[in-house]
């Protein structure tokens, strides 16, 4: 089990964004063998969902209203640490992040780019996949947007 809250960036304490950073860094630059520009200036305006297991930062979300990242409302940087990936945080962290985008944002759409490999897992929460396979930070991904009657305007 974990215990998920979020924060604004300002919000985070110096060893929270540490550990944010941290985990980041050891998930997407070193497990994935990818060099490339984490801090990328978006952290400022995202929120952070943060995933603990006894007190230590084990999942990560950062999500976007719509017009921050994409004209929809957006997540991004999806992790959870190796060794914790057995119990299934990866489907708690979205669905959670899911549910905060639309209680804060009030947005009919949700835009993502995925990690290819990861297409399937993205689709069993509502995201389809739009357009062809591309290339980010050479990484295979594609754009996915999950569309829901219930919160759209009208």
């Amino acid at each position: 089990m974990i215990d998920l809250d979020y924060k604004e960036f300002g919000q985070l304490t110096n060893l929270e964004l540490y550990a944010i950073l941290q985990l980041r860094s050891e998930v997407f630059v070193v497990e994935q063998h990818c060099v490339y520009q984490d801090m990328d200036g978006k952290d400022i305006n995202a929120l952070h969902i943060l995933g603990k297991k006894n007190g230590q930062l084990v999942a990560y979300t950062r999500i976007f209203g719509p017009g921050e990242y994409f004209g929809d409302a957006s997540i991004g940087r999806v992790l959870v640490k190796r060794e914790e990936r057995e119990h299934g945080y990866g489907k708690t962290i979205m669905e959670y992040s899911v549910d905060l985008i639309h209680k804060i944002f009030k947005s009919s759409g949700i835009r993502i780019s995925a990690q290819k490999y990861l297409e399937k897992f993205y689709s069993s929460f509502g995201f389809v996949t739009l357009g062809k396979e591309y290339l980010e930070d050479g990484i295979p991904h594609v754009a996915m947007v999950m569309k829901t009657e219930k919160f759209q305007k009208g």
